[in-house]
């Protein structure tokens, strides 16, 4: 698993998720982030790119507060490899990662009998909202320190990310 080239990361996306994808809450919650590159992984099969794992900082708001969260996701595989092993081998190695960045709190919207093997559940997420359309349900969480158990996820793009977005995911 290495980087890979935006542009064929985007077309897998298109692949796994449709073109309208850019649409959905979880998108306009990422819009203008940079994703952060010790969390975002890549899998290749024979010189293709078959899956990517994109992470990216994103806040809980509680009034005053923000609380430095990152947001897994979109995690894609082409249509044509799913079932192969490709999604399982990039969480595994975002948990890996994770873990050893000490990163805190992990949030995504995905189906939460899939994601509870790496410990997400909706949980730690009830009483978080997001702007925009999305299944309470479907709001997971991976807690490994104290967090607000209500408040509202925002963007945190670089402007406010506080420069160096490799940082948020020791918080």
């Amino acid at each position: 698993m290495t980087e890979a080239d935006p542009a064929a990361v985007e077309a897998l996306l298109d692949a796994a998720f449709g073109a309208d994808r850019r649409g959905r809450t979880a998108y306009r919650l990422r819009e203008g982030a940079t994703a952060i590159p010790t969390l975002s992984f890549a899998a290749w099969q024979d010189a293709r790119l078959v899956g990517t794992l994109q992470s990216w900082p994103v806040a809980l708001q509680t009034g005053a507060d923000t609380d430095k969260l990152v947001m897994v996701g979109p995690v894609a595989v082409v249509p044509d490899v799913q079932g192969a092993g490709v999604g399982k081998a990039l969480m595994d190695r975002l948990i890996a990662a994770a873990d050893a960045q000490r990163a805190g709190a992990l949030v995504m919207i995905g189906d939460p009998e899939y994601y509870e093997r790496w410990g997400f559940t909706a949980d730690g997420a009830s009483g978080w909202r997001i702007d925009g359309p999305y299944e309470q349900r479907r709001l997971l969480a991976r807690l490994r320190r104290k967090t607000a158990a209500s408040g509202e996820l925002v963007a945190l793009g670089p402007s406010r990310a506080g420069g160096n977005l490799a940082e948020i995911a020791a918080l």
